[in-house]
């Protein structure tokens, strides 16, 4: 590991060759989800009709969002992480991963990880963590694993502890996709989870929610048809398919459950009382 944080200047603006304005993006979509204005008319248009389907949509991701605040503290808190690689991070949307970890233990060093160019023109809002700890930003998909770890290595100590972050991500990946030829093929995003995993310390955690259609799958269906349509894949995966991302590692309890029922007594207010199912799984669990 570096002994210093490394420079990533991120543009003002992403390159616009390298913005497709014409196909939804997940990240964007995401950020419509979350009332945000870094998204295209394509994006909005994608997030309507999801939400014309879903009216639960927003309050959905907003769930999602919660869970990952929850999960941070903890990790932060009674775990005594010290370390995270936060892989599809998305567009900032505050408070972000360091700013909730570097709250507890300021000398946490993260890596933020994502491959869309808006989410790169915003970096900045990433890198503005504490002087005792240290945050990065790496232009990079989580199906180059490799080259994910190596840049990572830059920042953190991989024989130490690290929470590996993956928030809503996974299903945009299917069980079939493969690495980038220089790192060989994968089978898919079981694989992808496996490689990351088994390069970091004991004791480090994994930290994942996945989005299901074991509650009402009908609803669920018609947001993957919407997604093709936009040209994303969209994975909803069922408990005992979301729990193989865990297999070999030891769970936190409660276990794999619906994100509003991991830790809420960890809430800072946000989470209101839910009578209705929150279609996606989180977990978070521990390298022996």
């Amino acid at each position: 590991m570096s002994e210093h944080q490394p420079s990533v200047t991120p543009p003002a603006h992403p390159e616009p060759d390298r913005i497709d304005t014409t196909r939804p993006h997940p990240a964007r979509v995401y950020d419509w989800f979350l009332g945000g204005k870094d998204n295209y008319p394509v994006d909005e248009e994608l997030g309507r009709q999801i939400a014309a389907l879903s009216p639960d949509t927003k309050r959905i991701a907003r769930h999602n969002r919660w869970f990952m605040h929850r999960a941070m503290r903890r990790l932060a808190g009674e775990e005594g992480i010290r370390q995270f690689l936060d892989i599809g991070s998305g567009i900032p949307t505050e408070p972000n991963l360091h700013q909730i970890v570097q709250s507890t233990a300021p000398d946490a060093r993260v890596v933020y990880v994502d491959n869309d160019p808006i989410v790169l023109a915003h970096a900045g809002a990433l890198l503005s963590g504490t002087a005792e700890g240290a945050t990065a930003y790496l232009d990079a998909d989580v199906r180059q694993p490799e080259r994910i770890l190596g840049l990572a290595a830059d920042v953190l100590d991989l024989d130490r502890p690290v929470a590996l972050s993956l928030i809503a991500l996974l299903h945009f990946v299917d069980d079939g996709d493969g690495g980038d030829e220089g790192e060989g093929r994968s089978e898919g995003a079981y694989a992808l989870v496996e490689r990351l995993m088994e390069r970091l310390a004991p004791g480090s955690c994994l930290v994942l929610s996945q989005l299901t259609g074991d509650f009402d799958p009908e609803s669920v269906a018609k947001g993957v048809a919407s997604y093709a349509a936009g040209g994303v894949t969209l994975v909803p995966r069922s408990h005992r398919a979301v729990s193989r991302f865990f297999d070999g590692l030891e769970m936190v309890e409660p276990g794999l459950v619906p994100v509003v029922d991991w830790h809420p007594e960890l809430s800072v207010g946000e989470l209101p009382v839910e009578t209705q199912p929150v279609p996606i799984y989180g977990a978070v669990a521990r390298k022996p």
